[in-house]
């Protein structure tokens, strides 16, 4: 029988390993994982995995019947918003199998980052031409998915380095604007990435401010994950390194305040932090307990 269903269920990035039963879901099992985050190929290679289809049944069925939610994370080398025509058309070929895949296994969205313009003296017109690079390589995939339970695209917004084309919150409105604010495109916030671009997670009410104006920017119900992760970095260093929870410059109290948020409701909590795959780890622990924290708070 599926487990019962709850407000976030928390969990973390478990690689594949020998395979999507015996390694991916037994980590998960082993963790007590109630959502997961995978790659469905090499993360750091343009191969495209096709896996083999009664695995990915498999995998599916026994998913399903945990109750597991599940999420596939795109390889890192994907830019849509890249002037060089090969990595382009190589990442709209990711992104596209990166769904098909996430369909087959019964995940609920492929998670992808959005992306750079690379050249930093290309200026504003460089910068509309890789938004029109995304829009054109982007739109006719999320048209092509059909189905409420279809899996949608996750925009996982940078941390700023380079010539990104989305990192803060205010940048998600020119990034769905070019996209016609699809229905199939949604939001992954990782919380590392938006303290780099500069959201002031680190004070108290921050992190409610960021969620507040990311639903004023982009509108309810477009946030679909939360990638958890502290940062070992100050606020607005543009610096994508992740810290264990409350060993950081974000701190726990962030945290709290996203799982108490109405915009999270039903949103999966993912952790990628340094060991959170490690039997263990205290990340994940310690979410679970802030998670009952506010539930026990908004219950009195």
């Amino acid at each position: 029988m599926p487990v019962p269903a709850v407000r976030n269920p928390i969990g973390t990035h478990v690689t594949v390993g020998s395979g999507l039963v015996s390694g991916a879901l037994a980590r998960a099992d082993a963790l007590g994982c109630e959502a997961i985050q995978i790659f469905a190929g090499n993360p750091r290679g343009w191969a495209l995995a096709a896996g083999d289809p009664a695995a990915d049944a498999r995998f599916r069925t026994e998913a399903a019947r945990r109750g597991l939610r599940v999420l596939v994370h795109a390889p890192y080398l994907v830019n849509l918003g890249s002037p060089t025509p090969s990595t382009y058309e190589r990442s709209v070929a990711l992104v596209a199998h990166t769904l098909a895949r996430a369909a087959r296994l019964g995940a609920e969205g492929g998670v992808v980052h959005t992306g750079s313009a690379v050249d930093e003296a290309a200026g504003e017109e460089g910068y509309a031409a890789a938004l029109g690079r995304v829009r054109a390589g982007l739109l006719p995939l999320l048209d092509a998915v059909t189905g409420d339970d279809a899996p949608g695209l996750l925009l996982e917004p940078t941390a700023g380095q380079g010539r990104s084309l989305c990192a803060g919150v205010d940048d998600l409105a020119a990034y769905l604007e070019a996209l016609d604010h699809h229905p199939k495109a949604g939001i992954c916030l990782d919380t590392c990435h938006v303290f780099a671009a500069g959201a002031p997670l680190d004070e108290p009410g921050g992190a409610t401010a960021t969620l507040d104006r990311l639903v004023e920017i982009a509108g309810p119900g477009r946030l679909r994950l939360v990638h958890a992760n502290d940062s070992m970095d100050v606020r607005g260093a543009t610096r994508d390194r992740h810290q264990r929870l409350g060993e950081g410059h974000i701190g726990v109290g962030a945290f709290r305040e996203l799982l108490a948020h109405p915009e999270t409701a039903g949103v999966p909590f993912i952790v990628e932090t340094p060991g959170s795959r490690d039997p263990g780890n205290r990340d994940l622990p310690l979410l679970r307990a802030l998670r009952e924290d506010v539930q026990a708070g908004v219950a009195r």
